[in-house]
Parts: structure tokens; C-alpha cells; sequence
């Protein structure tokens, strides 16, 4: 039964302390609970195509990550492991034991790292354009972790720069160029920027998964411990800033997951076509069973399989792979 008689509920901003930085949330719903994790430089804010349909029969919880939004911006911890410790404890003071957990960009790699250290509180995992399958990255953000980046994202700041930046998005447009079909969305992240203190944090967060060389982490080494959880990945057919080959590589790593590839979209799937994405999340919802841990079958699966995946994953066996004959070209559908 859809919440509160088949309105549909509005989220609410809310805020709580935990060790002593404020995490800011958009909070709507009731029932199981998911947990919506935004990319880099980007806030809660962006689940707002889809937020408030999936509260009609979930509890959806979409946190400003630390350094992020209208959060705290210290001077801190800004790894992707210490993200997936920070969803933990916000979790744990909001009072939520288990989640589904949905990340975009950078959002799915802390998703990931979140199923990788606590999947006894992990019941689905659901990756939206992440980082964290392979070092290809728009060059932009390779730049941006360079030495010195700091002092040009300070432009960031200056009217002229704006304004040539949109100018710039345009001449994109124009040239039907795939990165200017997240221009909006590119232009409020720089736009972000404009505090030292979010800068500060950008760049780190930046540096703690990029390099000159592209991505420096990849999850590929332990996608076999996917085994058993319900996982869907889904991505822009015309993403930009990580290439849709990334899609098949994560899709042939992990055991048993759904992939979906929104042929027209770029980065940001979820704006591009939000009533698909959201039918394609409520249908792997409704579709899949909350994963059940087991700490004794983790260990055996670890065991077995550690030393094999690591091996495997130097000699390339995780290359990425294209569709066979069980995607539809349709609707870019693989499972």
C-alpha cells in the first residue's frame, strides 16, 4: 500500500551531530529502508527526480556526505573508507539496522566499500555510473588532482569564469558533445565550489581516488565477495566522465548482478530519464530478497576465492566485456 494513502511524501531536511560534525539528510517515507549516496562535489539533493517516489512505500534517507552540501567541511577523513564508516554511524544514530544502498559516482564506490565492510547491514547494492571498476576518468578530473588544481578551482568564484563556462556548455551542446548531457549538472558542482572550505574537501575527497593516471582504486579484487547480494548497475550509454565500458567490467565481476544501460543518458542516469530509473530500482526491489549474511560463508568465500580473484584481476581477467545474446538492444537491458 502506497504511504499516507498514495500521496507522495515530501522529503524533509533534517540535521544530527555525529563525533561532533554536522551531517545534514533528506529524510521521506516509511517501510525498508534505502539509503541514496550522491557523487563527488555533488549534495542529497540530486536524488530529487526520484526521492519522492521511492518514498511512497521506502524509508529514503540522502545524506550531504561530510564535505558535501550543507554538512560539516573539516579538515578530515575524506577516504572512501572513512565515507562508508560515515554512513554506518549515521545509520546507527538514525536508528536503521539495514539498508539497500544506492550510489552514484563516487557514491558507488562508498556504496561498495560499505558492502564491503559491514554486509551484515547491506540487503541490495545498487550502482549508478560508479567510480571504482577502472582508471579511465574525464581528463578534467585527472587535472584536478594535480599539485597546484587548488588555486584554478578558486576561478570557480569569478563571474566571468561562470559565464564562460556556460558559453562553454553551450559551444558543447551545439557539437552534440556527450559530457555537454550532464552540463547542468557539471556547472552545480563547480558551482559548489565557490567556499575555501568546500574546495578544500573537494580535493581531497578527489585525491583519495584519483591521480594524473585516472582512478587509483578498484573494487574489481573483491567482487567476488558480491556473491549472494542482490546487485544492479546501471549507467549512461553516452556517460562522459566514466565510459560505459566500466558497466560491462563491473557486470562480469560480480556474481549474479542486473545491468542497465540507459542508451541516451550521460552521467547522471537518474536525471536524464527518472521515471525509467525509477520503474528499473522499483522493479529490482520488488524482484530481488534482501541479502541474509552469513559471517561463516563471507569467510569461506574469502578463503576460497582471495588469492584466485587477485590473481585473476593482474592477468586481466576482468577485461571489459560487451553484451552477448542475452541483451535486449531495446532497452539495453542485461542480466
Amino acid at each position: 500500500m502506497a504511504a499516507h494513502g498514495g500521496a507522495t511524501p515530501a522529503p524533509t531536511a533534517r540535521s544530527v551531530v555525529v563525533h561532533g560534525y554536522r551531517r545534514c539528510y533528506l529524510r521521506a517515507g516509511r517501510g525498508p529502508a534505502l539509503l541514496l549516496i550522491h557523487g563527488i562535489g555533488d549534495n542529497a539533493r540530486t536524488w530529487a527526480p526520484v526521492l519522492s517516489q521511492l518514498a511512497r512505500h521506502h524509508t529514503v534517507i540522502a545524506p550531504d556526505l561530510l564535505g558535501h552540501g550543507e554538512s560539516d567541511k573539516p579538515r578530515g577523513d575524506y577516504s572512501i573508507g572513512g565515507y562508508a564508516c560515515g554512513m554506518r554511524d549515521l545509520l546507527t544514530v538514525l536508528g536503521i539496522d539495514r539498508v539497500t544502498v544506492v550510489g552514484h559516482s563516487l557514491g558507488g564506490g562508498v556504496a561498495m566499500q560499505f558492502a564491503y565492510q559491514f554486509p551484515e547491514r547491506c540487503e541490495r547494492l545498487v550502482l549508478v555510473s560508479t567510480g571504482g571498476v577502472g582508471p579511465d576518468v574525464h581528463p578534467a578530473l585527472r587535472a584536478a588532482a594535480l599539485p597546484g588544481a587548488g588555486m584554478v578551482l578558486s576561478l570557480v568564484r569569478v563571474p566571468a569564469v561562470r559565464i564562460a563556462g556556460r558559453a562553454g556548455m553551450r559551444a558543447l551542446r551545439l557539437a552534440q558533445a556527450d559530457l555537454a548531457r550532464d552540463g547542468a549538472d557539471i556547472l552545480g558542482v563547480c558551482g559548489s565550489l565557490g567556499a575555501p572550505t568546500a574546495r578544500a574537501a573537494f580535493l581531497r575527497t578527489l585525491r583519495s581516488v584519483i591521480d594524473a593516471h585516472g582512478q587509483s582504486i578498484t573494487m574489481l579484487d573483491r567482487c567476488y565477495l558480491a556473491e549472494g547480494m542482490p546487485s544492479l548497475i546501471v549507467w549512461g550509454g553516452r556517460d562522459a566522465v566514466i565510459p560505459v565500458e566500466h558497466a560491462w567490467t563491473a557486470h562480469a565481476a560480480m556474481p549474479g548482478s542486473r545491468l542497465e544501460i540507459f542508451p541516451d543518458a550521460g552521467h547522471f542516469p537518474h536525471h536524464s530519464d527518472p521515471a525509467r530509473f525509477r520503474r528499473v530500482l522499483e522493479d529490482f526491489l520488488a524482484g530481488t530478497a534482501p541479502a541474509v549474511h552469513s559471517a561463516g560463508r563471507w569467510r569461506t568465500i574469502l578463503r576460497d576465492n582471495a588469492s584466485a580473484s587477485g590473481s585473476a584481476a593482474a592477468g586481466g581477467a576482468h577485461s571489459p566485456r560487451r553484451p552477448g545474446p542475452s541483451r535486449s538492444a531495446a532497452d539495453g537491458t542485461a542480466t
